[in-house]
């Protein structure tokens, strides 16, 4: 079964790339899904050292907001540098399972600036630096090897969500409104 393909857009302009890491850094989704995680953490005292109460919480959230802020500080550094292209293009149609493999392999893969296709540097060199650089304000409990890339891991899985999310939301929102 022959791979699907997304329809190619003009490449993206470094402008247009610092925008997107920008909005990925401090967007309105970007602040509520920190807010979001930085009560789920506080809600499981996690790390404990930071106690609870709006100070706990304020900490939680700044090391949330942190870390995106370093990780899309990252990835524009290295898709500006490298040509590659951060933008998820949806394919739109076709089967469930073949859409699922596009979405996933996007998430590996990722276009180049000369409409090819490449290792993501930008991806997993932002997600694993960001969470290696963001363990340095944790407790030193806390500030490990195995912690950077489980976190850097974490957040590749994030980033399959987010590919099938933008893959699948716009299909599911159409139908939900038919009714």
């Amino acid at each position: 079964m022959p791979l699907i393909r997304a329809q190619q857009p003009p490449p993206a302009g470094v402008r247009d790339k610092l925008r997107i890491h920008a909005s990925r850094a401090f967007g309105p989704l970007s602040l509520a899904g920190s807010a979001a995680y930085a009560g789920l953490l506080q809600e499981l005292d996690a790390p404990r050292e930071w106690g609870q109460g709006a100070a706990g919480y304020g900490r939680r959230l700044a090391s949330n907001v942190g870390f995106t802020a370093i990780r899309n500080a990252f990835a524009f550094t290295l898709d500006a540098t490298l040509h590659e292209d951060p933008r998820y293009i949806r394919v739109g149609k076709g089967r469930l399972w073949p859409r699922v493999k596009y979405a996933v392999r996007e998430t590996i893969l990722t276009r180049t600036d000369s409409r090819g296709h490449t290792f993501a540097v930008w991806r997993f060199g932002s997600a694993y630096g960001a969470a290696f650089l963001s363990n340095t304000w944790y407790p030193d409990r806390l500030n490990t090897v195995g912690l950077g890339f489980a976190q850097g891991s974490a957040t590749i899985g994030t980033d399959v969500l987010t590919n099938l999310a933008y893959e699948f939301w716009p299909d599911v929102r159409k139908k939900s409104l038919r009714r």
